[in-house]
């Protein structure tokens, strides 16, 4: 049985965060939304130490591609519609 691992990286810009505990808040209650509701595993990998923008590496493995994609797009469309948050940025690769 074939098994898709799909991996998304998204830039977001956090506007209103004046330190890294504003957008820290924000990207926590962003990445616990996204890992229970879609069951990925979520990691923030660049800007850590920035407190307006942030790039998230979130991966999903199933052995559905159709079914992983369809997922993955709905986290970028989830992250689209944030109100605290713009997605500058997105990349959707297979591994």
């Amino acid at each position: 049985m074939p098994t898709f691992v799909g991996l998304i990286h998204l830039k977001l810009h956090i506007a209103q965060a004046m330190s890294l505990k504003d957008k820290r808040r924000v990207l926590k209650s962003f990445k616990d939304r996204i890992a229970n509701g879609f069951r990925v595993s979520v990691a923030e990998v660049e800007g850590q130490n920035a407190h307006k923008w942030a790039v998230l590496a979130i991966a999903m493995v199933g052995s559905d591609k159709r079914r992983v994609e369809s997922a993955l797009q709905k986290i970028v469309n989830a992250a689209s519609s944030h109100r605290d948050m713009v997605v500058v940025d997105y990349e959707i690769e297979w591994l």
